[in-house]
Protein backbone atom coordinates (compact mmCIF):
# COMPACT_ATOMS: atom_id res chain seq x y z
CA UNK A 1 0.00 0.00 0.00
CA UNK A 2 2.68 1.96 0.97
CA UNK A 3 3.81 1.79 -2.43
CA UNK A 4 0.66 3.18 -4.12
CA UNK A 5 0.47 6.32 -1.72
CA UNK A 6 4.27 7.21 -2.56
CA UNK A 7 3.55 6.94 -6.15
CA UNK A 8 0.64 9.00 -5.98
CA UNK A 9 2.38 11.38 -4.36
CA UNK A 10 5.05 11.69 -6.70
CA UNK A 11 2.20 12.16 -9.72
CA UNK A 12 0.07 14.94 -7.96
CA UNK A 13 3.26 16.83 -7.20
CA UNK A 14 4.02 16.72 -10.74
CA UNK A 15 0.70 17.83 -12.08
CA UNK A 16 0.13 21.45 -12.85
CA UNK A 17 -3.03 23.16 -12.41
CA UNK A 18 -2.03 26.02 -14.88
CA UNK A 19 -4.66 24.64 -17.51
CA UNK A 20 -7.78 22.94 -16.81
CA UNK A 21 -9.94 20.88 -19.52
CA UNK A 22 -13.75 22.04 -20.29
CA UNK A 23 -15.12 19.26 -18.55
CA UNK A 24 -13.50 19.68 -15.26
CA UNK A 25 -16.37 22.98 -14.45
CA UNK A 26 -18.68 20.50 -15.48
CA UNK A 27 -18.52 17.65 -13.38
CA UNK A 28 -20.33 17.76 -10.43
CA UNK A 29 -17.63 17.06 -7.89
CA UNK A 30 -19.76 16.43 -4.89
CA UNK A 31 -21.38 13.48 -6.28
CA UNK A 32 -20.02 10.07 -4.16
CA UNK A 33 -19.01 8.02 -7.60
CA UNK A 34 -18.12 9.34 -10.66
CA UNK A 35 -16.99 8.24 -13.97
CA UNK A 36 -14.79 9.79 -16.82
CA UNK A 37 -14.56 8.32 -19.86
CA UNK A 38 -12.81 9.23 -22.89
CA UNK A 39 -10.07 8.04 -25.71
CA UNK A 40 -6.64 7.56 -25.09
CA UNK A 41 -4.77 10.75 -24.80
CA UNK A 42 -7.35 13.28 -24.22
CA UNK A 43 -6.07 14.15 -20.59
CA UNK A 44 -8.79 11.84 -18.53
CA UNK A 45 -5.54 11.12 -16.07
CA UNK A 46 -4.90 14.50 -16.16
CA UNK A 47 -7.86 15.50 -15.04
CA UNK A 48 -8.39 13.04 -11.76
CA UNK A 49 -4.77 14.21 -10.27
CA UNK A 50 -5.77 17.99 -10.64
CA UNK A 51 -9.03 17.28 -8.53
CA UNK A 52 -7.11 15.67 -6.07
CA UNK A 53 -4.29 17.76 -6.25
CA UNK A 54 -6.58 20.81 -5.24
CA UNK A 55 -8.34 18.70 -2.04
CA UNK A 56 -4.63 19.50 -0.25
CA UNK A 57 -5.27 16.56 1.66
CA UNK A 58 -2.52 14.20 2.67
CA UNK A 59 -2.01 11.13 0.69
CA UNK A 60 -3.77 8.96 3.32
CA UNK A 61 -6.81 10.92 2.57
CA UNK A 62 -6.91 11.05 -0.74
CA UNK A 63 -5.14 9.14 -3.82
CA UNK A 64 -4.40 8.06 -7.33
CA UNK A 65 -4.23 4.65 -7.93
CA UNK A 66 -3.91 3.02 -11.21
CA UNK A 67 -5.07 0.06 -11.99
CA UNK A 68 -2.95 -1.22 -15.01
CA UNK A 69 -0.11 -0.75 -12.41
CA UNK A 70 1.80 -3.94 -11.69
CA UNK A 71 0.56 -4.32 -7.52
CA UNK A 72 -3.33 -4.84 -8.97
CA UNK A 73 -1.58 -8.55 -10.37
CA UNK A 74 -1.09 -9.78 -6.91
CA UNK A 75 -3.19 -7.82 -4.68
CA UNK A 76 -7.30 -7.09 -5.46
CA UNK A 77 -9.03 -4.20 -5.61
CA UNK A 78 -11.21 -4.65 -2.79
CA UNK A 79 -8.77 -5.46 -0.29
CA UNK A 80 -6.56 -2.43 -1.36
CA UNK A 81 -9.29 -0.24 -0.59
CA UNK A 82 -10.30 -1.31 2.41
CA UNK A 83 -7.14 -0.53 3.74
CA UNK A 84 -6.74 2.86 2.37
CA UNK A 85 -10.17 3.18 3.79
CA UNK A 86 -9.33 1.87 7.14
CA UNK A 87 -6.62 4.30 7.41
CA UNK A 88 -8.76 7.25 6.50
CA UNK A 89 -9.00 7.19 3.24
CA UNK A 90 -12.04 9.39 2.40
CA UNK A 91 -11.40 10.80 -1.65
CA UNK A 92 -9.91 7.83 -3.99
CA UNK A 93 -9.33 8.19 -7.51
CA UNK A 94 -8.62 4.72 -9.81
CA UNK A 95 -7.65 5.61 -13.08
CA UNK A 96 -7.36 2.55 -16.29
CA UNK A 97 -10.44 0.70 -14.37
CA UNK A 98 -11.20 -1.44 -17.62
CA UNK A 99 -7.54 -2.85 -17.11
CA UNK A 100 -8.54 -4.89 -13.93
CA UNK A 101 -10.49 -7.55 -14.55
CA UNK A 102 -13.89 -7.48 -12.78
CA UNK A 103 -13.90 -3.85 -11.77
CA UNK A 104 -17.30 -3.01 -12.24
CA UNK A 105 -18.51 -5.68 -10.18
CA UNK A 106 -15.54 -4.30 -7.46
CA UNK A 107 -15.72 -0.87 -7.47
CA UNK A 108 -20.01 -1.53 -6.44
CA UNK A 109 -19.10 -3.93 -3.80
CA UNK A 110 -16.60 -0.91 -2.21
CA UNK A 111 -19.72 1.79 -3.16
CA UNK A 112 -22.03 -0.14 -0.89
CA UNK A 113 -19.85 -1.16 1.71
CA UNK A 114 -17.85 2.28 2.27
CA UNK A 115 -20.99 4.94 2.31
CA UNK A 116 -18.81 7.73 3.25
CA UNK A 117 -15.74 6.75 0.32
CA UNK A 118 -16.07 8.83 -2.70
CA UNK A 119 -14.50 6.94 -5.82
CA UNK A 120 -13.60 9.19 -8.94
CA UNK A 121 -12.41 6.32 -11.71
CA UNK A 122 -11.53 6.70 -15.28
CA UNK A 123 -11.82 3.97 -18.52
CA UNK A 124 -11.81 3.72 -22.10
CA UNK A 125 -14.24 5.34 -24.13
CA UNK A 126 -15.20 1.67 -25.34
CA UNK A 127 -16.47 0.89 -22.08
CA UNK A 128 -20.73 0.80 -21.68
CA UNK A 129 -21.23 1.32 -18.37
CA UNK A 130 -24.70 -0.33 -18.62
CA UNK A 131 -23.38 -3.45 -19.95
CA UNK A 132 -21.00 -4.80 -16.77
CA UNK A 133 -21.69 -7.01 -14.26
CA UNK A 134 -21.41 -4.83 -11.27
CA UNK A 135 -25.07 -2.35 -12.14
CA UNK A 136 -22.65 0.93 -11.60
CA UNK A 137 -25.20 2.80 -14.18
CA UNK A 138 -28.00 3.35 -11.56
CA UNK A 139 -24.87 4.83 -9.06
CA UNK A 140 -22.06 6.76 -10.93
CA UNK A 141 -22.57 9.89 -12.78
CA UNK A 142 -20.39 9.83 -16.16
CA UNK A 143 -19.47 12.06 -18.10
CA UNK A 144 -17.02 11.55 -21.43
CA UNK A 145 -13.86 13.60 -22.15
CA UNK A 146 -12.93 14.55 -25.82
CA UNK A 147 -10.35 15.88 -27.17
CA UNK A 148 -9.46 19.32 -27.20
CA UNK A 149 -11.45 22.31 -29.27
CA UNK A 150 -9.77 25.35 -30.94
CA UNK A 151 -10.52 27.39 -27.97
CA UNK A 152 -8.76 25.06 -25.40
CA UNK A 153 -5.78 24.61 -27.76
CA UNK A 154 -5.22 28.33 -28.02
CA UNK A 155 -5.39 28.67 -23.94
CA UNK A 156 -3.36 25.75 -23.77
CA UNK A 157 -0.41 27.69 -25.01
CA UNK A 158 -1.60 30.64 -23.20
CA UNK A 159 -2.13 32.42 -26.79
CA UNK A 160 -5.32 33.99 -25.82
CA UNK A 161 -8.33 32.81 -23.78
CA UNK A 162 -11.73 33.20 -25.21
CA UNK A 163 -15.17 32.49 -23.89
CA UNK A 164 -17.42 29.76 -24.64
CA UNK A 165 -19.32 30.50 -27.42
CA UNK A 166 -22.97 29.00 -27.37
CA UNK A 167 -24.33 27.81 -30.94
CA UNK A 168 -27.64 30.16 -30.65
CA UNK A 169 -25.53 33.26 -30.60
CA UNK A 170 -23.00 32.01 -32.96
CA UNK A 171 -25.76 31.76 -35.50
CA UNK A 172 -28.14 34.54 -34.16
CA UNK A 173 -25.91 36.99 -32.35
CA UNK A 174 -22.97 37.08 -34.29
CA UNK A 175 -22.73 40.91 -33.59
CA UNK A 176 -21.84 40.18 -29.85
CA UNK A 177 -20.03 37.41 -30.66
CA UNK A 178 -17.52 39.93 -33.01
CA UNK A 179 -17.32 42.04 -29.93
CA UNK A 180 -16.17 39.56 -27.79
CA UNK A 181 -12.79 38.72 -29.60
CA UNK A 182 -9.90 41.20 -29.36
CA UNK A 183 -9.52 42.99 -32.43
CA UNK A 184 -5.58 41.82 -32.82
CA UNK A 185 -6.22 38.29 -32.37
CA UNK A 186 -5.57 36.70 -35.96
CA UNK A 187 -7.30 33.30 -35.74
CA UNK A 188 -6.55 31.82 -38.67
CA UNK A 189 -2.48 32.24 -37.28
CA UNK A 190 -2.88 29.15 -35.23
CA UNK A 191 -6.10 27.17 -36.84
CA UNK A 192 -3.75 25.12 -38.96
CA UNK A 193 -1.69 24.18 -36.33
CA UNK A 194 -4.28 23.12 -33.95
CA UNK A 195 -5.67 21.12 -37.47
CA UNK A 196 -2.33 19.36 -37.65
CA UNK A 197 -1.70 18.60 -33.95
CA UNK A 198 -3.94 20.19 -31.74
CA UNK A 199 -6.96 17.72 -30.98
CA UNK A 200 -4.71 15.59 -28.40
CA UNK A 201 -2.89 17.15 -25.59
CA UNK A 202 0.54 15.24 -25.98
CA UNK A 203 0.57 17.00 -29.60
CA UNK A 204 1.17 20.05 -28.48
CA UNK A 205 4.21 19.34 -26.25
CA UNK A 206 6.10 17.84 -28.99
CA UNK A 207 4.71 17.90 -32.68
CA UNK A 208 7.96 16.38 -33.93
CA UNK A 209 6.52 12.78 -32.50
CA UNK A 210 2.93 13.42 -32.29
CA UNK A 211 2.13 11.44 -35.85
CA UNK A 212 4.20 8.40 -34.38
CA UNK A 213 2.85 8.52 -30.79
CA UNK A 214 -1.15 8.80 -32.56
CA UNK A 215 0.02 5.51 -34.97
CA UNK A 216 1.32 3.68 -31.14
CA UNK A 217 -1.70 4.84 -29.26
CA UNK A 218 -4.03 3.42 -32.64
CA UNK A 219 -2.10 0.01 -31.72
CA UNK A 220 -2.66 -0.21 -28.07
CA UNK A 221 -6.55 0.55 -28.54
CA UNK A 222 -7.09 -2.22 -31.01
CA UNK A 223 -4.42 -4.97 -29.41
CA UNK A 224 -5.16 -3.96 -25.64
CA UNK A 225 -8.07 -2.00 -25.02
CA UNK A 226 -10.45 -4.03 -27.62
CA UNK A 227 -9.13 -7.24 -26.22
CA UNK A 228 -11.07 -6.71 -23.26
CA UNK A 229 -14.48 -6.70 -25.20
CA UNK A 230 -16.50 -9.92 -24.61
CA UNK A 231 -17.14 -9.96 -28.13
CA UNK A 232 -13.56 -9.04 -29.83
CA UNK A 233 -11.33 -11.70 -30.96
CA UNK A 234 -7.68 -10.67 -30.62
CA UNK A 235 -6.80 -12.41 -33.54
CA UNK A 236 -8.48 -9.89 -35.79
CA UNK A 237 -6.37 -7.42 -34.45
CA UNK A 238 -4.29 -7.08 -37.21
CA UNK A 239 -7.89 -7.15 -39.87
CA UNK A 240 -8.44 -4.17 -37.74
CA UNK A 241 -5.48 -2.22 -38.18
CA UNK A 242 -5.95 -2.80 -41.48
CA UNK A 243 -9.57 -1.38 -41.68
CA UNK A 244 -8.55 1.75 -40.40
CA UNK A 245 -5.68 2.16 -42.93
CA UNK A 246 -7.88 2.22 -45.67
CA UNK A 247 -10.99 3.90 -44.17
CA UNK A 248 -7.66 6.72 -43.58
CA UNK A 249 -7.30 6.39 -47.14
CA UNK A 250 -10.86 7.34 -48.60
CA UNK A 251 -12.32 9.58 -45.73
CA UNK A 252 -15.08 10.78 -45.96
CA UNK A 253 -17.20 8.38 -48.00
CA UNK A 254 -20.07 6.46 -48.17
CA UNK A 255 -19.13 3.03 -46.76
CA UNK A 256 -20.04 0.00 -48.84
CA UNK A 257 -19.63 -3.00 -46.10
CA UNK A 258 -19.09 -5.76 -49.09
CA UNK A 259 -15.84 -3.80 -50.72
CA UNK A 260 -14.61 -2.93 -47.01
CA UNK A 261 -15.36 -6.43 -46.07
CA UNK A 262 -13.46 -7.84 -49.45
CA UNK A 263 -10.23 -5.13 -48.69
CA UNK A 264 -9.62 -6.20 -45.14
CA UNK A 265 -11.32 -9.74 -44.98
CA UNK A 266 -13.16 -9.03 -42.51
CA UNK A 267 -16.41 -11.44 -42.32
CA UNK A 268 -19.25 -8.41 -43.51
CA UNK A 269 -21.52 -9.67 -40.52
CA UNK A 270 -18.30 -8.79 -38.54
CA UNK A 271 -17.45 -5.81 -39.58
CA UNK A 272 -20.67 -3.93 -38.50
CA UNK A 273 -19.36 -4.66 -35.12
CA UNK A 274 -15.66 -3.94 -35.45
CA UNK A 275 -16.76 -0.10 -37.23
CA UNK A 276 -19.13 0.27 -34.16
CA UNK A 277 -16.15 -0.30 -31.95
CA UNK A 278 -13.63 2.15 -33.71
CA UNK A 279 -16.31 4.66 -32.93
CA UNK A 280 -16.73 3.85 -29.60
CA UNK A 281 -12.44 4.26 -29.54
CA UNK A 282 -13.18 7.54 -31.21
CA UNK A 283 -11.47 6.84 -34.19
CA UNK A 284 -13.68 7.24 -36.60
CA UNK A 285 -17.24 9.01 -36.45
CA UNK A 286 -20.08 7.68 -38.37
CA UNK A 287 -22.35 10.02 -39.65
CA UNK A 288 -26.22 8.95 -40.31
CA UNK A 289 -29.40 9.95 -42.24
CA UNK A 290 -31.51 12.56 -40.83
CA UNK A 291 -34.64 11.31 -39.53
CA UNK A 292 -35.92 9.46 -36.53
CA UNK A 293 -34.50 6.15 -37.39
CA UNK A 294 -32.57 4.15 -35.08
CA UNK A 295 -29.05 4.63 -36.12
CA UNK A 296 -28.07 0.88 -34.89
CA UNK A 297 -30.26 -0.16 -37.75
CA UNK A 298 -28.98 1.79 -40.07
CA UNK A 299 -26.37 2.11 -42.86
CA UNK A 300 -23.84 4.97 -41.68
CA UNK A 301 -24.20 7.81 -44.68
CA UNK A 302 -20.27 8.58 -44.54
CA UNK A 303 -17.51 7.44 -42.46
CA UNK A 304 -14.83 10.12 -41.04
CA UNK A 305 -11.79 9.91 -38.84
CA UNK A 306 -12.76 11.48 -35.58
CA UNK A 307 -10.43 14.37 -35.55
CA UNK A 308 -8.28 16.36 -37.91
CA UNK A 309 -5.00 15.01 -35.75
CA UNK A 310 -6.16 11.94 -36.67
CA UNK A 311 -6.81 12.14 -40.16
CA UNK A 312 -3.53 14.19 -41.08
CA UNK A 313 -1.56 11.36 -38.86
CA UNK A 314 -2.61 8.87 -41.19
CA UNK A 315 -3.02 10.19 -44.38
CA UNK A 316 -0.62 8.37 -46.20
CA UNK A 317 -0.42 11.49 -48.85
CA UNK A 318 -1.53 14.98 -48.28
CA UNK A 319 -4.95 15.06 -46.82
CA UNK A 320 -7.90 16.72 -48.92
CA UNK A 321 -8.35 19.78 -47.42
CA UNK A 322 -12.29 19.74 -47.77
CA UNK A 323 -11.78 16.60 -45.84
CA UNK A 324 -9.86 18.36 -43.14
CA UNK A 325 -12.51 20.88 -42.91
CA UNK A 326 -15.65 18.53 -42.53
CA UNK A 327 -14.01 16.33 -40.21
CA UNK A 328 -13.18 20.14 -38.15
CA UNK A 329 -16.54 20.79 -37.82
CA UNK A 330 -17.62 17.22 -37.09
CA UNK A 331 -15.08 16.84 -34.51
CA UNK A 332 -16.25 20.08 -32.18
CA UNK A 333 -20.38 19.69 -32.95
CA UNK A 334 -20.53 16.01 -31.88
CA UNK A 335 -19.32 16.61 -28.74
CA UNK A 336 -22.27 19.03 -27.97
CA UNK A 337 -24.53 18.20 -30.21
CA UNK A 338 -26.64 15.65 -32.50
CA UNK A 339 -25.24 15.75 -36.16
CA UNK A 340 -26.86 14.32 -38.96
CA UNK A 341 -26.38 13.86 -42.74
CA UNK A 342 -29.05 16.45 -44.58
CA UNK A 343 -30.77 16.03 -47.75
CA UNK A 344 -29.02 19.54 -48.84
CA UNK A 345 -26.13 20.72 -47.54
CA UNK A 346 -23.27 18.83 -45.63
CA UNK A 347 -24.80 18.61 -42.08
CA UNK A 348 -27.61 18.99 -40.29
CA UNK A 349 -27.85 19.96 -36.64
CA UNK A 350 -29.90 19.37 -33.70
CA UNK A 351 -32.59 18.44 -36.65
CA UNK A 352 -33.15 21.43 -37.57
CA UNK A 353 -29.70 23.35 -38.83
CA UNK A 354 -28.11 22.82 -41.71
CA UNK A 355 -24.21 23.51 -42.70
CA UNK A 356 -22.90 23.66 -45.73
CA UNK A 357 -18.56 23.86 -45.78
CA UNK A 358 -15.78 24.96 -47.95
CA UNK A 359 -13.38 27.39 -48.51
CA UNK A 360 -13.64 31.03 -48.69
CA UNK A 361 -15.35 30.94 -52.07
CA UNK A 362 -17.70 28.73 -51.31
CA UNK A 363 -21.17 29.63 -52.55
CA UNK A 364 -24.89 28.87 -51.31
CA UNK A 365 -26.44 27.47 -53.89
CA UNK A 366 -26.57 24.09 -52.75
CA UNK A 367 -28.65 25.25 -49.31
CA UNK A 368 -30.05 28.01 -50.74
CA UNK A 369 -33.65 26.79 -50.53
CA UNK A 370 -33.02 25.18 -46.93
CA UNK A 371 -34.34 27.64 -43.71
CA UNK A 372 -31.94 28.06 -40.71
CA UNK A 373 -29.14 26.87 -42.81
CA UNK A 374 -25.67 28.98 -43.21
CA UNK A 375 -22.08 28.57 -45.28
CA UNK A 376 -19.42 28.00 -43.02
CA UNK A 377 -16.37 29.01 -44.90
CA UNK A 378 -12.34 28.42 -44.09
CA UNK A 379 -9.87 31.11 -44.63
CA UNK A 380 -12.49 33.79 -43.26
CA UNK A 381 -11.91 35.70 -39.76
CA UNK A 382 -15.19 37.28 -39.18
CA UNK A 383 -18.69 36.05 -39.79
CA UNK A 384 -21.03 37.82 -42.15
CA UNK A 385 -24.80 37.46 -43.10
CA UNK A 386 -25.63 33.51 -43.52
CA UNK A 387 -21.45 32.83 -43.55
CA UNK A 388 -19.53 31.75 -40.74
CA UNK A 389 -16.10 31.34 -40.35
CA UNK A 390 -14.63 27.68 -39.65
CA UNK A 391 -12.69 28.03 -36.84
CA UNK A 392 -15.36 29.56 -34.93
CA UNK A 393 -16.91 26.48 -33.82
CA UNK A 394 -13.92 25.59 -32.67
CA UNK A 395 -15.16 28.23 -29.81
CA UNK A 396 -17.87 26.18 -28.32
CA UNK A 397 -16.61 24.30 -25.51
Amino acid sequence: MHILLEQSERLLANTSLNFKRYLFGLIKWDNRLIGIKGARGTGKTTLLLQWIKELQLPSEKAAYFSLDDLYFTTHSLKDTVTTFYKNGGIVLGLDEVHKYKNWSQEIKNIYDFFPDLKIIFTGSSIIDIAKQEGDLSRRALMYELTGLSFREYLAMLNIIHLPIIQLEDLLFNVTEIKKSIPLNFRPLEHFSNYLQFGFYPFGLIDTSTAYQRINQLIRTIVEVDMAELKDFDIRNAKKILQLIYVIAQQVPFKPNLTNLATKTGIHRNSLTNYLHYLEQAKIITMLYPAGNSNAILQKPEKIYLNNTTLLIALAEEQANIGSIRETFFLSQMQTLYKVQFPQQGDFIVLGKYTFEVGGKGKKSKQIEAVSNAWVVKDDVEYPMINVLPLWMFGMLY
